[in-house]
């Protein structure tokens, strides 16, 4: 940020980051996409009529905070890069907070974070882990993010080292977080998974680090709804959750910009229905990764729905906010 005294409710955060990638890098260019396909969401007409409100000129000061500043060639810097511009946002003081709100949903500052690779969020979870503890992760993708980095093919590592640098990949972050205890056991939840497998073993170490799975077509046999109930039920509406949604969750037919393509995902269309269809989650954070434009076409398809589904984290942010509030207000009022 050039001018790191401003305060904020919502910060939207730019990590171009690509070097933990498995198979196709370029979603270092995600955030610069995202934004410039979100050049039709003004404030004037931002009006979410699913929710009946309009994000941009509700209760929360909502600003994009650039991008953070993050190297290519090391991995291990970029990763502290990364995690202490995140502690360093995430740890402000939201504009309107008081003695009266420090308990509430207003407190901090919330960060929406557009990627990059999805290795961006092991240091989301580590910066929020210094304010709220462990928290549960609601994860949209066709993988599951959660193997042990010997499980790679060819991994030149030390499977007893966990320092290793190389450790840290887009597939492995879960896994990671599990081990530093950033995730809250038991209530985390992946959902449209339709990743091919080393073996039923990576099953087994992903319940043993306590995730529940939704595939991605159980949408087929219990719907939207169903789906939205799952994940619901199991994380609670009061547990602190970090939404993190890969963009390849969608089938590649209708976002093919993305590294890890896996055909026969969601529509755009599911993926938002269940997003909206899961609000009252208490979101304390949110990322949007693997957004590669080089693999996009003309029309932008990846990174307009990139985008329409950014603007649906931040209603249902906004729409939480004014529910612990206990009425609708606007921002001068607060």
């Amino acid at each position: 940020m050039q001018h790191p005294e401003t305060t904020y409710d919502i910060g939207i955060l730019g990590a171009p980051f690509d070097t933990a990638v498995s198979y196709r890098s370029g979603a270092r260019f995600g955030p610069r996409a995202i934004r410039a396909a979100s050049a039709r969401q003004t404030t004037s007409r931002g009006y979410n009529p699913r929710a009946a409100l309009n994000p941009y000129q509700e209760w929360a000061k909502i600003i994009d905070c650039g991008d953070i500043p993050i190297t290519p060639f090391d991995n291990g810097l970029a990763l502290r890069q990364m995690t202490e511009a995140f502690t360093n946002l995430a740890h402000r003081s939201a504009p309107k907070a008081s003695a009266e709100s420090a308990v509430t949903y207003r407190r901090k500052p919330k960060l929406l974070t557009l990627g990059g690779d999805h290795s961006i969020a092991l240091p989301t979870l580590r910066a929020l882990n210094r304010i709220y503890g462990n928290v549960a992760v609601v994860h949209f993708d066709a993988h599951l993010d959660t193997w042990h980095p010997a499980k790679y093919p060819s991994a030149w590592v030390d499977p007893n080292n966990p320092n290793e640098q190389s450790f840290f990949t887009h597939g492995t972050m879960f896994w990671v977080a599990h081990n530093e205890s950033l995730i809250m056991p038991n209530k985390s939840v992946h959902a449209g998974l339709r990743t091919r497998l080393s073996g039923i073993g990576d099953n087994e170490d992903d319940d043993t680090q306590g995730w529940v799975r939704i595939a991605c077509d159980d949408i087929d046999d219990i719907g939207v709804a169903g789906i939205a109930q799952k994940i619901i039920s199991h994380v609670g509406t009061e547990t602190p959750v970090y939404l993190s949604i890969d963009i390849d969750v969608i089938d590649p037919g209708l976002a093919p910009g993305t590294g890890t393509p896996e055909p026969g995902g969601w529509t755009t269309r599911e993926l938002i229905r269940v997003l909206r269809s899961i609000d009252s989650l208490n979101l304390v954070g949110a990322d949007i990764v693997e957004v590669a434009p080089a693999y996009d076409g003309t029309g932008e398809a990846t990174a307009l729905a990139a985008a329409q589904v950014g603007f649906e984290v931040l209603t249902s942010m906004v729409k939480r906010g004014m529910e612990v509030g206990g009425k609708r207000q606007g921002r001068d009022e607060l």
